[in-house]
């Protein structure tokens, strides 16, 4: 696991036309699960699945990876967030929202492990 900046993800993202979003798609699945500990879902399948449904299975994976944030905070109800963010087409907020908790407890699922990722 590694700390990204949020802002240059963002910008690669765009500048790439999204395919930088899939990459980070890939390892926010696997940092949040890890996080949690839970399995993490195929993320090749969550790419997948998202196209085939025209995006309604991107909001039930919004949703599922709110319910991970939550149970690293340790909170309840901010798992709704995720999938009103993704209805409104605003997942790349959900990214960063996803980003931003992986980024503040990675000290406590590895220490020493603060090294800076784009």
């Amino acid at each position: 696991m590694k700390e990204r900046n949020i802002a240059l993800c963002i910008i690669f993202s765009i500048i790439t036309c999204g395919i930088y979003a899939i990459y980070w798609l890939v390892q926010l699945n696997k940092e949040i699960s890890q996080l949690s500990g839970t399995e993490p879902d195929n993320a090749a399948l969550v790419v997948i699945l998202t196209i085939v449904t025209c995006g309604i299975y991107g909001w039930y994976w919004c949703f599922k990876m709110g319910q991970k944030v939550n149970t690293i905070k340790g909170e309840d109800n901010n798992h709704i967030i995720y999938i009103v963010l993704a209805i409104l087409e605003l997942s790349i907020v959900n990214y960063a929202l996803m980003q931003d908790t992986i980024n503040k407890h990675i000290g406590d699922a590895a220490p020493g492990s603060t090294a800076t990722e784009i």
